[in-house]
């Protein structure tokens, strides 16, 4: 089993930027796909960005590219998201999520590990 703990959500100004921080334990993620996706109210969760744990060739949705940095320490078994430029429409529950193959889907039932979800809010 992999728990996954996601921290760093808050509220924040549009333009503004926030780290969200999603430690993984129970297990070595080494050869783990990990994701970031996000919920927003009344709608359903969407893809954000993934990448291998080896950092390489990470993926964006095209709402997110240019703006936000998926990346991970392996000695701290953590990946983060490096939000920048935010916008009111990227309100919503960020989830961090794993899976147990490193082919990068975008998929949310496609992970086997969620994170509970931190709140990230922009004001306008």
């Amino acid at each position: 089993q992999v728990q996954l703990v996601e921290s760093g959500g808050g509220l924040v100004q549009a333009g503004g930027s926030l780290r969200l921080s999603c430690a993984a334990s129970g297990r070595t993620v080494i050869n783990y796909q990990m994701g970031w996706f996000r919920q927003a109210p009344g709608k359903e969760r969407e893809f954000v960005a993934a990448a291998r744990w080896s950092g390489n060739n990470p993926y964006y949705a095209d709402s997110v590219k240019g703006r936000f940095t998926i990346s991970r320490d392996n000695a701290k078994n953590t990946v983060y998201l490096q939000m920048n430029s935010l916008k009111p429409e990227d309100t919503a529950v960020y989830y961090c999520a794993a899976r147990t193959s490193s082919v990068l889907v975008t998929t949310a039932s496609e992970y086997n590990y969620w994170g509970q979800g931190t709140q990230v809010t922009v004001s306008s």
